[in-house]
This record gives C-alpha cells, structure tokens and sequence, in this order.
C-alpha cells in the first residue's frame, strides 16, 4: 500500500464540475492500492500517515503531526502508484490490486481515518477527477509499507 502524501494549505477534488471533496491545512493523501495490500498494511500505513510529522512547529521544524496542527485529510486513490515502471516506456499494473479489491481498502482507509478522530474528505473511488491544491512547502513523501 502506497501513499503519496502532500502538505497542503488547501486541496479540492472536483468530479463533472462538482466539489466532491476539500479541505483546508492538512494533507492531500494519494492512495495507491496493491494486490498484496490486507487490513493489517492498511492500519500500518494509515496510523503512518495521520502520526508523520510534517508540520513546523515554533521553531520552524518540522516535528508536528496532522493532530497536533488540527490539520485534515484529502483521500483521493490513485491507482497509478502501483505502476512498475522499471522496464520499459509504459507502465505494468500487474502489481495492483482489483478495483473490488481497491475499492473496498480504499473506503476503509478512511473509515479508519475517520475512527482515530480525524476529519477526512475524498475524491470518487474511480472517477474521472480533478485534483487543485496548494502545495505547503512544497512537501511531499512517498510513504509504503
């Protein structure tokens, strides 16, 4: 499992001309779903996510996480981080997960997002979408486990 995350001052995902997600400070989260990827990978990769600490603290460091900032979360998925990308000059999926398989770790991601207290937002599980954001830093990690 795979998470593309972004600090964010603002971030939206817009699907046929409709807002269907957005936030303010906090983190957009691409997620990308593998084959191999099961609940246990899930809470791991989650629990990574919303504790990571991205955020400056007074003295500018950056040792404060989602919490403690009273950030949000923006889940978009991304089926395109389980490419292989080694070979070649087109992408493998076979590393990916099913779409029913995607699906499903993809709503309870949030879910357990959403159960640690934390407010979160998406896009459309398999949408045409339009991500916009404002990019805080710029940062960006490649989280995995």
């Amino acid at each position: 499992m795979i998470a593309l995350i972004q600090r964010v001052k603002r971030a939206s995902v817009t699907v046929e001309g409709e807002v269907v997600g957005k936030i303010d400070q906090g983190l957009l989260v691409l997620l990308g779903v593998e084959r191999e990827d099961n609940a246990e990978k899930l809470a791991k990769l989650a629990t990574k996510v919303i504790n990571y600490r991205v955020f400056g603290d007074d003295n500018g460091k950056m040792n404060l996480n989602l919490s403690q900032v009273g950030g949000k979360l923006l889940v978009v998925s991304q089926f395109t981080l389980a490419a292989d990308t080694a070979k070649g000059l087109r992408p493998s999926f076979s590393c990916a997960a099913t779409p029913e398989q995607a699906k499903q770790l993809y709503l309870d991601f949030v879910a357990f997002c959403r159960q640690q207290g934390i407010e979160t937002q998406t896009g459309q599980f398999a949408a045409d979408m339009q991500v916009e954001l404002l990019n805080d830093g710029p940062v960006t990690f490649n989280l995995q486990v």
